[in-house]
């Protein structure tokens, strides 16, 4: 049994499949097993050359390949529980069918889920469209200064507005200014990855997984990827690492009615979950997130000083960010001039890294 089920949901993008494909081929880390589920109504995307070549490439080099057609339609929530319940292995990397990733992608990924036993941990898909576009407004990154601790992340919160840090080519500019090395990847905070995400499989299904899919209407609901982590971060906590890996394809959404936030219906029903996924009655609002007052250079030394002490261990001894301690609870620092503000920078687009 492979340890790593790589899952990529498909539909009507033979083409941009192809190219994604083409990455996963390409791992250094060879013990995966390749999930592919395709809710195309005429003809699947492995009738296509392009996309057959890189399944024969994969099979050749003794990788194991699954190919499912998902029909009919119910949603992606509905496509990417299908995809888990065919999972077997110990850790599940949801890749889009729009996102290229880097050869040594994979291994990154898996050697920091090891080495915290979080949840799960994500590369932000890079719009390489946007190199030029510096949006130093929108750098709004908290660096984990120690292990990944479980979270609880709310929408209309502080905490919600780090996905600002994914819009276009952020994390490339972040990540060049920070000096990040893939050898030494710098882990931030998240309100949720896109695209690219390596989960711990038993703590994804222990969540819930994707089963709130039976609760949302099968045409027109999006964020189902970022509820099924917001549960994640809060029983086993999860990250985003720099520098990323991964690219997005910037190819046309195949979703365009947006009609039903995940997130937003299920925040509603604020509290912890269970190991059947679902929410429960909460006493106390959400945790609020923490932001560091020192400047972002000194934060990724004491997070480097931090992991050197403890030897890389991560115990179970888990505390909340509210058990922390840390200052500036609730307000935002630019990384560069440590300025601060309590509302969060104004948005000038909602482009996240060209996703649609």
């Amino acid at each position: 049994m492979a340890e790593v089920d790589i899952l990529v949901p498909t539909y009507r993008r033979p083409t941009a499949l192809a190219v994604t494909l083409a990455g996963v081929a390409a791992q250094t880390f060879r013990d995966f097993r390749l999930v592919v589920s395709d809710q195309t109504e005429d003809h699947p995307a492995w009738e296509r050359p392009e996309v057959a070549t890189v399944l024969r490439i994969l099979r050749a080099g003794g990788r194991p390949v699954e190919v499912h057609r998902n029909l009919p339609r119910r949603g992606m929530a509905q496509q990417r529980q299908f995809l888990l319940d065919r999972t077997r292995g110990r850790a599940c990397l949801f890749l889009d069918d729009d996102v290229f990733i880097e050869p040594d992608l994979l291994e990154r990924l898996r050697a920091v889920l090891l080495e915290e036993r979080c949840g799960f941990v994500g590369s932000a898909p890079i719009g390489a469209s946007y190199l030029s576009d510096v949006r130093p407004h929108e750098w709004q990154l908290e660096v984990w200064e120690g292990p990944v601790l479980p979270e609880r992340v709310e929408p209309g919160t502080p905490a919600w507005r780090r996905h600002l840090l994914h819009n276009a080519a952020n994390v490339a500019h972040v990540a060049e200014r920070l000096g990040a090395a893939k050898e030494r990847p710098i882990r931030y905070k998240v309100a949720w990855v896109g695209g690219c995400v390596l989960f711990d499989t038993d703590a994804l299904r222990a969540a819930g997984g994707f089963s709130f899919w039976r609760e949302l209407p099968p045409e027109g609901h999006v964020g189902e990827d970022v509820e099924a982590q917001r549960r994640v971060l809060a029983t086993a906590g999860g990250c985003g690492i720099l520098p990323s890996g991964a690219y997005h394809l910037e190819v046309a959404t195949t979703l365009p009615e947006r009609v039903v936030d995940a997130p937003l219906v299920f925040s509603g029903r604020a509290g912890g979950y269970g190991s059947d996924g679902r929410s429960g009655n909460a006493e106390t609002g959400p945790d609020p997130p923490t932001t560091s007052s020192r400047p972002l250079s000194a934060r990724v030394r004491r997070s480097a000083r931090s992991r050197s002490r403890s030897g890389g261990q991560r115990g179970s001894n888990r505390r909340s960010d509210a058990d922390r301690g840390e200052e500036g609870v609730g307000r935002w620092e630019d990384p560069i001039s440590g300025s601060r503000c309590s509302e969060g920078y104004p948005v000038r687009d909602r482009h996240r890294s060209g996703r649609g």
